[in-house]
């Protein structure tokens, strides 16, 4: 059985990464989407509430489970016993900055490939960030799976 990774921080997870994570399926047996933290970021949502919004956008996804893990991708890698980090690229920037986590990662891991997916034309302008952005001013974002816009309202976020 072949294992995928699609890692992130998922604060929270779009329709963009859902995508990914979908394209990832057609590549391999299961999918584990890895809600992580980075240490250079600021996260609106903790870990349990990053997590449980992914939980409700994978939901009916046969082969794609989610798991929270504060340590270092490389060694989640190993411990599920995984074939290849995917990740999606939007635009020349995140090429450079995946490419230069691909290359940490192969570093520490020789094992840990990274397979890179060009993001869907219709999505690759969608970010966490701007989803941050809107849910900030009030509004309800657009770009978010059905369960992450519910698991919202019910927080009384939105």
């Amino acid at each position: 059985m072949s294992i995928a990774i699609v890692p992130g921080s998922f604060d929270p997870i779009t329709e963009g990464h859902l995508n990914i994570v979908k394209r990832a399926l057609t590549l391999y047996d299961e999918v584990v989407v890895a809600v992580m933290n980075n240490a250079a970021k600021t996260y609106m949502f903790d870990m349990d509430a990053r997590a449980e919004m992914a939980r409700r956008a994978v939901a009916g996804l046969n082969g794609v489970r989610v798991v929270a893990d504060s340590g270092m991708l490389v060694d989640l890698f190993d411990r599920i016993g995984a074939e290849a980090i995917v990740k999606g690229v939007r635009n020349g920037e995140d090429l450079i900055y995946e490419q230069e986590m691909a290359d940490y990662n192969l570093a520490h891991n020789p094992r840990a490939k990274t397979v890179l997916l060009e993001a869907d034309a219709s999505l690759d302008s969608l970010s966490s960030t701007r989803v941050r952005e809107h849910i900030l001013q009030g509004k309800i974002p657009a770009g978010l799976p059905d369960g992450v816009l519910a698991y919202l309202s019910e927080k009384g976020v939105l």
